[in-house]
């Protein structure tokens, strides 16, 4: 089975990109076909400084592959070193209708957050759908909030094969519904652009104060907590199986600890969680070469696919 997903290099990964897609990629990558990759072309819509993009995109890239990313078993490479994809998304731009754009609910939510709302970041579900067509992409996990994105990929697919017969494979999404969408400190969903992240990497003193800043009420100290719907119950329950969340939910509502408490244990569920991956992480930061051979590898594996992709497009539509 073949599955793709990207993650942007827009800034430092949080713990949402990890539960939400790097984490079901790690699952996934050892019985499929698994092409992953770091997205800085995407990353364009919120990063304008270009220094600051190439050392997010060796951030991302070293994140990855300390967290477990396998480049034996998977396809690893970053967007920009597969141009085929650029030529794609302006082929399916000819395919896609401006109304299918302007229901995206992504757009309408980032430009509610204040971004600008620039060519790009309207533009966006078409370069993913390049992305995902582009190497006959079977299965594509993706948080709650990028399902349309995954739909549209399918509408103009069908749109495409319909003029030109079954060129593209339709994919499917695949969700965890557990952590469809992980919230950040203060309750929406986690996101670097609306400052509510816990990066994956921190030194443990700023990480205890970053867990103490998660949004709770005002319920005192020796009163039950309700565990649903409460923020720092919804990330513990991140590191939780369904028994110890079931535990846990049942410590909120004894009134025997407050949340003073329960930011200490979950400073500690991810310092714990991330220890082998600091690790690696020394090892790779001491080692840049090693991770650019990695990624150089990786896209000449999926530059192959793609090309081979693009001959059979361009036929189609009649680019020669």
């Amino acid at each position: 089975m073949r599955v793709l997903n990207g993650l942007q290099s827009s800034g430092t990964l949080h713990i949402g990109n990890y539960f939400g897609a790097i984490k079901p990629m790690l699952e996934l990558q050892n019985d499929n076909d698994m092409f992953m990759f770091i997205a800085n072309y995407h990353a364009l819509t919120s990063v304008t400084d270009g220094e600051a993009l190439k050392a997010n995109t060796m951030d991302a890239a070293i994140t990855f592959l300390s967290l477990g990313v396998d480049p034996e078993k998977s396809t690893f490479w970053a967007q920009s070193d597969v141009k085929e994809v650029l030529e794609l998304y302006w082929i399916l731009s000819a395919y896609t209708p401006v109304g299918l754009l302007e229901r995206a609910h992504s757009y309408k939510d980032k430009i509610a957050k204040g971004l600008s709302p620039n060519h790009a970041l309207f533009s966006y579900p078409v370069l993913m759908a390049a992305d995902i067509l582009l190497f006959d992409s079977q299965i594509v996990p993706v948080g709650k909030d990028q399902i349309q994105h995954v739909e549209m990929t399918r509408d103009i697919a069908i749109k495409f094969n319909n003029d030109h017969g079954e060129i593209f494979t339709i994919p499917e999404y695949k969700v965890d519904d557990n952590v469809a969408v992980v919230p950040g400190i203060d309750g929406a969903k986690m996101s670097k652009s609306y400052g509510n992240d816990i990066p994956i990497f921190m030194d443990e003193k700023p990480l205890q104060k970053l867990c103490n800043k998660v949004v709770t009420d005002s319920t005192p100290f020796g009163e039950p907590l309700e565990p649903e719907g409460n923020n720092v119950y919804a990330l513990q329950s991140l590191f939780l199986d369904p028994t110890q969340q079931a535990e846990l939910a049942e410590r909120y509502r004894s009134g025997e600890f407050g949340y003073g408490h329960f930011k200490k244990e979950l400073k500690e569920l991810i310092w714990d969680e991330f220890a082998q991956a600091r690790e690696r992480r020394a090892y790779y930061l001491d080692h840049p070469d090693e991770v650019r051979d990695i990624l150089h590898a990786g896209a000449d594996k999926a530059r192959k696919v793609a090309q081979e992709k693009m001959k059979v497009v361009r036929d189609a539509v009649g680019i020669v």
